[in-house]
């Protein structure tokens, strides 16, 4: 990508423009003279200005920081190429809101880009975030120091890795920790909130136990006080059978639950015992949904290739339609439109007339000459007249008819191309160049979108087959993607429902177990008619028996009471299950958790083993040519902190312990390294620099100009400067631009 010119009415710049070169531009002014105002145009003109910047003590948001002091509206045009076409970039101001308008449009028709936004302008153009663009070929005025960042992080990861540029080290490692603390921190994680329920809730039995066995031993006593009453303990015991008679019966319909949720587990498990596990069965359902997405997708592409056919056949009958180069090979026509342009040029051109004014005093010499040597006497002022007339005639005569032919002939070679001058010419010829060019754009488009379609359709086909074959050993009816999807839910409901069954058999079998065992003897029938008299009658018929059964009775009510508050024994039972296997889940989870987080911690180390290799070499290299050699290896921490080594030394030196210099040149090196590394290089990202030079002394600064005009061969690198002396450094091909 190049940048061709920019205008802006931004800070202190008032409708200002700013051409640069194609390579090095120097863009040279003195303190206040505008040179950071444009770099932060610039960066603006990419990615707007941070949403979340705002005003506070000591520092200005830069949507108000660059607020024009002329005090009109925020506004600005970048043009540039990218790809080989012409895009221009606006911004200014929507209502209220600075810098909220945007735009971006084809420079040679005017019309709107469609893949460019305010939010998507900077990284669709120069292939990275704005995070990253500040971090390599960036460079503000005090800022070339390098700082952590998530963004830069994943991009270095992808260098080293697959190209992958989703996840970081450091993102991965927080979010572990963050899992780990989740389970496992204090009072407050899962793990400690887990052993603090299970605890409460087997304190809770510990508690239901003993006052079980205390109720029990008040009922006892009740009983063989009550035993002092002959009618009073006969009526006891026909209470205490038909509660005998009841748990039996409970225990008789437990038993037949079982049974039936026994044989309904069997069915179940019949019917699922051929079926693949339940994940394997949800990522077939995801690979159908990825199939009929792929189906809808080829829809749309199949739409897509008429339109780009008849695109491409306008585009060429266009180009084979031009009146002057129609089936010519665009570089033949040039060649021949230049041609005809230089000789259109020579034909303009007519004899000067002081040439032919040189007849007159020729033509009397050689009057004067013919009458001395006829008869010797003195010429006459008439015969003098006579004689330049005549030569005048006989060599202005013919340039008049040569300028006469000239000028015919260029009138038919303009007329051929249907122009009114040479440059006409030159201009028909760009015209028809556009039209091959759009003609084969045209056609790159239907061979794009015919393999855009055929690929899907490979796609779709490969997975058709493969989930196909998923299913069959289950549903071997199946010949479709429909069927493919009834199968699998089918499938799914099957399993459902076999875990259910076994649920219901395993509730059922701890009812069972809850009721205890009724002897052979007492299994019998409930009595017709209940016993008679009620139990809470014959406490009271009791109160005449002495205060120790009042007191027993009293007691085995009190516990009772208790005993229902502390709620049902199976529910606590079911609490505790479930309780265990929640901890003991979770305690696998952070032991899993703390395994991943050493493998991420080793394989970082690996990925870092691959990736600072070439970073530090190339950073090493960069180094040298800055300082002239004196410190030959540069490397990088995890954390961005650059250490450079002398020359023929072996211990590196952190940034702390160097000169502010010397510190400035080892990040600048750091920075062009990861530019050519991370940065495409198929539309290059252009570096950006300002004031990086102001702590170098002369050599170095010399040394630097050098490397940057070394980079600027394959991308565009803006160097703005305070100092006088880096103009003299330049190159002969770079340019120097100086601000007022």
């Amino acid at each position: 990508m190049k940048i061709i010119r920019m205008t802006a009415t931004f800070g202190k710049l008032d409708r200002a423009q700013l051409a640069p070169g194609p390579g090095l531009t120097l863009i040279e002014a003195p303190n206040e003279g505008g040179k950071s105002t444009w770099c932060a145009f610039l960066r603006a003109m990419f990615y707007g200005f941070p949403p979340r910047d705002r005003d506070k003590a000591g520092y200005l948001a830069e949507k108000n920081r660059y607020q024009p002091w002329s005090g009109r509206p925020m506004e600005g045009t970048v043009d540039l190429v990218w790809k080989g076409r012409g895009i221009t970039l606006r911004r200014g101001p929507r209502g209220n809101v600075p810098w909220g308008a945007f735009s971006a449009v084809w420079t040679a028709t005017g019309e709107a880009v469609p893949f460019l936004n305010a939010e998507n302008c900077g990284e669709t153009l120069l292939g990275v975030s704005r995070e990253v663009f500040e971090r390599t070929a960036f460079v503000g005025q005090g800022e070339v120091f390098l700082s952590p960042s998530g963004e830069l992080e994943k991009r270095v990861a992808a260098l080293a890795a697959s190209g992958e540029e989703e996840v970081s080290f450091s993102q991965v490692e927080r979010r572990l920790k963050d899992w780990q603390n989740r389970r496992k921190h204090n009072r407050t994680g899962l793990i400690p909130r887990l052993e603090e329920e299970l605890a409460g809730v087997e304190n809770l039995q510990a508690r239901m136990a003993g006052t079980l066995r205390r109720s029990e031993a008040a009922r006892q006593e009740k009983e063989a006080l009550s035993a002092r009453k002959e009618n009073l303990e006969q009526q006891l015991r026909a209470h205490a059978a038909a509660q005998r008679a009841r748990q039996a019966r409970r225990r008789r319909d437990a038993l037949a639950a079982r049974d039936e949720a026994q044989a309904a587990c069997d069915r179940a498990r019949a019917a699922a015992e051929n079926l693949p596990p339940a994940e394997a069965l949800r990522q077939a359902q995801g690979e159908l949904s990825w199939a009929n997405t792929l189906s809808a997708n080829l829809r749309m592409a199949e739409k897509e290739i008429p339109a780009a056919r008849q695109a491409a056949e306008t585009a060429r009958e266009t180009a084979e339609s031009d009146p002057c180069f129609g089936g010519q090979d665009p570089v033949q026509a040039a060649a021949r439109a230049q041609s005809d342009h230089d000789e259109a040029r020579r034909l303009g051109k007519n004899a000067p007339l002081p040439l032919s004014l040189l007849g007159a005093p020729a033509g009397c010499v050689l009057g004067f000459l013919l009458f001395r040597v006829s008869n010797g006497q003195t010429v006459s002022l008439p015969i003098l007249i006579l004689a330049a007339l005549i030569g005048w005639a006989i060599i202005a005569l013919p340039m008049f008819l040569s300028n006469r032919r000239r000028k015919q002939t260029l009138s038919a070679l303009l007329a051929r191309y249907d122009a009114q001058t040479p440059e006409d010419i030159l201009d028909r010829a760009a015209g028809y160049s556009r039209k091959v060019s759009a003609a084969q754009e045209a056609e790159r488009r239907v061979q794009s979108v015919t393999e855009e379609r055929d690929k899907l359709a490979d796609q779709r086909l490969e997975l058709t087959g493969r989930l196909l074959h998923f299913v069959h050993p289950f549903a071997p009816e199946v010949t479709e993607l429909f069927g493919v999807s009834a199968a699998l839910s089918r499938a799914l409901q099957q399993g459902e429902t076999y875990r259910l069954a076994r649920a219901r058999l395993d509730a059922a079998e701890q009812v069972l177990s809850a009721l205890p065992p009724v002897p052979e003897e007492e299994n019998g029938p409930e009595p017709v008619s209940p016993p008679s008299g009620d139990p809470a009658e014959l406490s009271a018929r009791l109160s005449a028996v002495t205060g120790e059964l009042a007191r027993a009775s009293d007691e085995a009510a009190r516990l009772e009471g208790e005993l229902r508050s502390l709620g049902d024994p199976a529910e606590l039972d079911a609490r505790r299950a479930a309780l265990t296997e929640a901890l003991e889940r979770r305690r696998g989870e952070y032991a899993a958790i703390s395994a991943a987080l050493e493998s991420l911690t080793a394989a970082d180390s690996l990925l870092r083993e691959r990736f600072s290799p070439a970073v530090n070499r190339k950073a090493g290299e960069y180094l040298a040519a800055l300082t002239g050699g004196k410190y030959d290896k540069a490397s990088l921490t995890r954390q961005f902190q650059a250490l450079a080594q002398p020359a023929g030394e072996s211990i590196p030196r952190q940034d702390l312990a160097l000169s502010g210099g010397t510190a400035q040149q080892l990040y600048l090196a750091a920075r062009l390294a990861m530019c050519e590394l991370l940065l495409s290089s198929d539309e290059s990202c252009p570096i950006v620099l300002d004031d990086v030079l102001d702590a170098f002394d002369d050599r170095r600064a010399r040394d630097a100009v050098a490397c940057l005009a070394q980079t600027a061969r394959t991308r565009q690198v803006l160097l703005f400067s305070c100092h006088s002396r880096d103009g003299a450094l330049l190159p002969p091909d770079a340019f120097h631009l100086r601000l007022d």
